[in-house]
């Protein structure tokens, strides 16, 4: 299978070598052997700065709008104002991604990034209190995002072996769940010590190291074959069309739509918190509803070396769906919060098993001039998803009360087994 590689890339030999067999607690850890590949290492090192950083403004946005209005409907308003870009720019950057340098791509998109990070910290420190000029900002800034997610994704076909990019997402994902966890955390605990400005400026900061990591990656040209490839419409057409004749593709953008849009719960951890769970604090309630899916994703991903050196990648994205709303079904059920948030936990390892696979899938069963544009699809499913779940989960809660969790658990299970065995390439699909 078509790994992507170039002359123009040496490999270093450890990389490729077998590595001796794992013995006692190690088989469970996390497989690091990407890390021992130096362009991906500083790939993923910049990642572990950036996790904490991009949190740190996803918060200090929201935080700094409902003070101007003093509204959660500005709040998202805002959040949907920065969805149409990164889905534009999302599905035109895989296409950029495929036709370009996509180092060169990512310096730009990053110094991009950086450059918003200073703006926002530039209208917080004059008070300009503007809601419409922080929207344009997102806005810039996730149409930045969406330019970069596709050509950062691709790029690791490109730095490590097929047969290790399984444990190169399981890192990359397991960094990027951290900064979830920590990143909010640590903007709790830094706004009322420094103020919301600076969570701008150390943003800024951040993405400076990540910029300097970019800067020392190989090139990575596109091959010979897309060399000459322009990134229009009829290119994104293309990588649709390619989706469409990939049965083993499309059914891993299903699996995820399929997860996220019928069982995504977040939406409801508001209402659960202020009824179900009204015998315990609410905020504390509240916190614990929203830090258990990150924080069961993380503790995956530290355990990753359980899973990720399967090679039945197709079973693997199949077990970790159906796991996924059967664990959000008991979170309905659950009357306790304590049990509910380890449901949720669960639902976290689940989906740090389903990203691990599906993204391996998409790297290694595409063509390298076609990754670009795979992973922008990627980007946006993984970001409207949630939102669609948000919309019917939100609107199910209203109308039925706080337990559609329930249902929703259950269409997941019986919707991805239907798609497993009526469509055989999922299940099929091995390394």
């Amino acid at each position: 299978m078509d790994t992507g590689e170039s002359s123009t890339e040496p490999r270093t030999p450890a990389a490729d070598e077998a590595p001796p067999p794992r013995r006692g607690w190690r088989r469970w850890a996390m497989d690091t052997r990407p890390l021992r590949i130096p362009a991906y290492r500083r790939l993923w090192s910049s990642t572990i700065v950036t996790a904490v950083g991009s949190q740190l403004t996803a918060v200090a946005v929201p935080k700094q709008i409902y003070d101007i209005t003093g509204s959660s409907a500005w709040v998202g308003a805002a959040s949907m104002a920065g969805l149409l870009p990164l889905i534009v720019f999302a599905l035109w950057g895989g296409a950029v991604a495929d036709s370009m340098d996509r180092r060169k791509l990512l310096l730009i998109t990053n110094s991009g990034i950086a450059v918003t990070s200073v703006l926002f910290w530039l209208q917080a420190v004059s008070g300009l209190d503007s809601v419409a000029t922080l929207m344009v900002l997102l806005a810039v800034q996730q149409a930045f995002w969406g330019l970069n997610a596709p050509a950062r994704n691709a790029s690791i076909a490109r730095l490590v072996p097929e047969a290790q990019l399984p444990a190169a997402n399981a890192l990359g994902s397991t960094v990027m769940q951290t900064g979830q966890v920590v990143g909010p955390l640590l903007a709790g605990v830094l706004i009322p010590v420094i103020g919301l400005p600076e969570l701008y400026l150390i943003d800024a900061l951040a993405l400076c190291v990540t910029v300097w990591a970019v800067y020392r990656l190989p090139s990575l040209p596109p091959l010979a074959a897309a060399a000459a490839r322009r990134a229009g419409v009829r290119e994104i057409a293309e990588g649709f069309r390619y989706i469409s004749a990939h049965k083993v593709l499309l059914l891993s953008f299903l699996a995820d739509i399929i997860a996220m849009v019928f069982g995504m719960p977040r939406a409801l951890f508001p209402q659960l918190a202020s009824e179900t769970y009204a015998s315990y604090d609410e905020g504390v309630a509240l916190g614990l509803l929203f830090a258990a899916i990150p924080i069961g994703a993380v503790v995956g991903g530290l355990f990753s070396g359980v899973f990720s050196r399967a090679r039945r990648h197709g079973w693997m994205v199949i077990g970790a769906v159906v796991a996924w709303g059967v664990a959000i079904t008991g979170f309905g059920l659950s009357g306790s919060l304590w049990l509910a948030v380890v449901f949720l936990a669960v639902a976290g390892v689940a989906d740090m098993v389903s990203m691990v696979f599906r993204g391996a899938i998409l790297l290694s069963a595409a063509t390298d001039e076609m990754r670009g544009r795979m992973q922008g699809v990627f980007t946006v499913v993984v970001a409207g998803g949630p939102r669609l779940a948000d919309v019917l989960h939100g609107t199910a809660g209203s109308a039925f009360g706080a337990r559609p969790a329930v249902a929703g658990g259950i269409l997941v299970v019986a919707v991805m087994l239907t798609l497993a065995f009526t469509f055989p390439a999922l299940r099929r699909y091995r390394v």
